[in-house]
């Protein structure tokens, strides 16, 4: 009998012995990080940042393939015994020699995992990992200018990206409310001492709001460089619209956390809400016309599937079985018919509903 053969049965054994859960699952007991096993992490630091913000240190199990600067992972975290998938960019650099990797996550208000993750999250949880995944990184060849557009949390790609990357002539524009709420600020100032970076930063309480205008002051050769920009969809909606009106919309590559939501009652008609029914699971609640079905689902104990990108990735496409929904960005009504999939996480219910989930 060959080792392979061997192996097949001394497992099946094992599986008699072990029933109803299967070796694997003491496996995981012992060895959670192991290769093999489900894409694990376990949290090793919580770093506080600001007053809402903090880095996570993460060391992945060994089934984890690395990550390109600027790009996100998804992460599952148990809260309050429910498991919630939520995505964040990575800032660590790509060859940071112990192997970890960081998240920095910042409080938002009524946000379960976010919140958890900086008030509550402790050394020694583990989570579930999915592989770095997103395109808002930096090319093979390097540009001679770069400028990185950045606001609030909109700083975290932008970050990964200015550990993993030296370029010769680099300018940033970072938005926050006041100069304590800038993440990163004194790393930011160590490498504008280093003159490694120029750095203006824009305090929307004394400043007001970005005026993208400005740029021509803040930046006069903003069109010459290649441009990373990040943060709420008013600010990349006015640089692109700025981008494109003078040609060099080429150059301007954006990343979009959350889609621009409107308010219940906008748009095409309906959207008032109702009972949804997660058919696959059998349970029925009533649900608002203005909170995504994401969180509605997560609420009552489904498990949703998300990209967390709102807007861009589609981990939460989910078949519509009846009824209707409201598109949160555009306020569109779609109705449910054969093969129709909607986004859980921009999509409200428009009156009763029927999600596959």
């Amino acid at each position: 009998m060959t080792s392979a053969a061997l192996r097949s049965r001394a497992w099946k054994l094992l599986e008699m012995v072990t029933t109803p859960l299967l070796p694997s699952d003491y496996l995981d007991l012992v060895s959670p990080l192991r290769a093999g096993a489900d894409l694990r992490g376990r949290i090793e630091a919580v770093h506080p940042e600001t007053g809402d913000a903090a880095t996570v240190v993460i060391r992945p199990g060994r089934g984890w393939r690395g990550h390109t600067a600027g790009q996100y992972v998804r992460i599952g975290v148990d809260v309050d015994g429910v498991r919630l998938w939520r995505a964040y960019s990575i800032t660590s650099p790509t060859n940071r020699q112990d192997g970890r990797v960081t998240i920095t996550v910042k409080a938002i208000p009524d946000g379960k995992v976010s919140n958890h993750l900086v008030r509550r999250a402790k050394p020694g949880t583990l989570i579930q990992l999915d592989q770095a995944t997103g395109d808002f990184v930096l090319p093979q060849a390097k540009p001679a200018k770069v400028l990185y557009l950045t606001a609030g949390s909109g700083i975290t790609p932008v970050m990964g990206m200015l550990r993993d990357t030296e370029f010769d002539d680099v300018v940033m524009v970072h938005c926050a409310p006041q100069p304590q709420d800038v993440i990163f600020r004194n790393e930011l100032h160590e490498l504008v001492a280093d003159k490694k970076l120029r750095l203006t930063e824009v305090h929307t309480d004394t400043d007001g709001m970005l005026d993208i205008a400005r740029l021509e002051e803040l930046v006069p050769d903003w069109a010459e460089r290649e441009t990373w920009a990040c943060g709420p969809a008013g600010l990349l909606d006015a640089a692109e619209e700025h981008w494109t009106g003078h040609g060099v919309q080429e150059r301007l590559h954006t990343e979009r956390f959350r889609p621009s939501i409107v308010v219940a009652g906008d748009g095409g008609g309906g959207g008032g809400g109702g009972e949804v029914t997660f058919s696959a699971t059998g349970k029925t609640v009533d649900a608002d016309g203005s909170t995504p079905l994401l969180d509605v689902g997560e609420e009552a104990g489904v498990l949703m599937p998300s990209g967390c990108r709102m807007g861009i990735c589609f981990g939460c496409v989910t078949p519509l079985k009846a009824g209707a929904v409201r598109d949160l960005r555009t306020g569109e009504i779609t109705e449910a018919e054969p093969g129709v999939l909607i986004q859980t996480c921009v999509s409200a219910a428009a009156g009763p509903c029927d999600i596959e989930r």
